[in-house]
């Protein structure tokens, strides 16, 4: 896609990548067409976006759009040269359903893609994640040719629409002829923008309000929001990139790892921070009567190592320290008076 071109569609422009990626579009020279559920949230949005360094200039408009439904859809991809998929359901906890999960992700992707390519875009980029990779027979360091095995011990709902959507993306490019590239992230640390901080940055909240009593022993790999953004934007235009996916993640930290860097450079809240880890038979016990710990029981000491050589080699990405990540989101929190 040839930047002089323009338009660039952000779906979930909302979110806590979206608003990223749209920034980074921004301060690139595209305009941008961001997708909200609610046309009420866009002043904050666009207010949330703008405050983003070097994101003032350039056109940033919305269109009512979900996931579930054709209405607006047509409107947001009209006149698009390409898009970015961002949104999809990300949960706190167990849904009753996995369907609230998997069919908003899977059918709302499909919707994206087919109308993206009725409206004559030839590169979509979507925002998958490690959850589509890491989770079936592959062992660590996780690759792009790993893929979760839905039917698996370790499938959650959330990995399920994930990995689904993905699939049914490749599926659907293969078959149509669109340019597809995916990014499958890490967990997204860094700056909120605004004062939603969002699932992933919420983890950095709680532990520096003093949520959790004592960590279990859960490790994944962190990358930078920012970093995310830079990689979508980059998928966008490197020829070589169409279709490829790319696990864009850094180091794998444990819960203890990322409180440690909190306690070292933010020591006014060291005393909120646990300094216990779960043994994990306690900690099944716990999952019990805690939402969020049920979400991640099952990988409880596993190795969640990842590799992203791909990305820095084909896509020349150059992500930051996953301490910075930790840093950004702590300084964005208290900044935003969140902690």
């Amino acid at each position: 896609m040839q930047k002089e071109t323009g338009l660039v569609v952000v779906t979930g422009i909302g979110g806590f990548l979206g608003t990223h990626v749209a920034a980074q579009l921004l301060r690139a020279g595209y305009d941008v067409r961001g997708t909200l559920r609610s046309l009420k949230r866009a002043k904050v949005v666009e207010a949330a976006i703008r405050s983003a360094e070097g994101a003032t200039a350039g056109k940033l408009s919305f269109v009512q759009a979900d996931l579930l439904s054709d209405d607006g859809w047509e409107a947001a991809f009209s006149g698009a040269a390409g898009a970015i998929h961002t949104a999809s359901p990300f949960p706190s906890s167990v849904p009753r359903n996995e369907d609230e999960l998997i069919r908003p992700a899977r059918e709302g992707t499909l919707r994206v893609l087919r109308i993206a390519k009725e409206a004559g875009i030839r590169r979509v980029v979507l925002t998958s994640s490690i959850a589509a990779v890491n989770y079936g027979s592959g062992r660590a360091p996780f690759t792009e040719s790993d893929w979760t095995d839905v039917d698996g011990p370790l499938a959650t709902p959330y990995y399920k629409s994930k990995t689904l959507a993905e699939r049914a993306a490749w599926d659907f490019a293969r078959e149509n002829g669109l340019e597809l590239v995916v990014i499958n992230p890490g967990m997204i640390l860094g700056p909120i923008l605004g004062k939603d901080s969002g699932t992933s940055v919420g983890v950095v909240q709680s532990l520096l309000k003093g949520r959790y009593p004592a960590m279990p022993d859960f490790s994944v790999s962190v990358v930078d929001v920012r970093d995310v953004a830079e990689v979508h934007v980059l998928a966008l235009t490197v020829p070589e990139a169409a279709g490829e996916r790319f696990i864009a993640g850094g180091e794998a930290l444990s819960v203890k790892d990322i409180a440690s860097v909190l306690k070292r450079d933010f020591p006014a809240y060291a005393r909120k921070l646990p300094k216990f880890v779960l043994p994990n038979w306690l900690a099944g016990l716990a999952a019990r009567f805690d939402p969020g710990l049920k979400l991640i029981i099952r990988e409880l000491g596993r190795d969640a190592r990842v590799s992203n050589e791909k990305a820095r080699r084909v896509l020349g990405w150059k992500p930051r320290s996953e301490e910075d990540a930790i840093r950004a989101s702590a300084h964005s929190l208290i900044a935003a008076g969140l902690v």
